[in-house]
């Protein structure tokens, strides 16, 4: 389980690197700081309150997972996941 954890750090050293780099091959008027590498997103944009509320409680995006607000990977999407667990759960029809 260490390496696992090493190699995902690791990981994700080099897509923040992989970024910055990214950006800083841009022109400087060209230059947005978020995006994605691979598969990853990455957002190194100041704070501000609007993005926050928009990816950790957005009652209007459908996924769970959104975008970090600042930095590489994801972040939850509080109101998604409010809405997950007060759903009543599934049955299967086997009686």
């Amino acid at each position: 389980m260490r390496k696992l954890k090493r190699y995902i750090s690791l990981f994700f050293m080099l897509v923040t690197a992989a970024a910055t780099v990214e950006q800083l091959m841009k022109p400087l008027d060209e230059r947005d700081w978020h995006g994605q590498i691979l598969f990853v997103p990455y957002d190194f944009r100041p704070l501000t309150p609007a993005r926050i509320r928009e990816r950790w409680w957005n009652p209007d995006d459908p996924r769970l997972f959104t975008p970090h607000v600042f930095g590489v990977g994801w972040s939850v999407n509080l109101y998604r996941l409010k809405e997950m667990l007060a759903q009543p759960p599934r049955t299967n029809g086997d009686g």
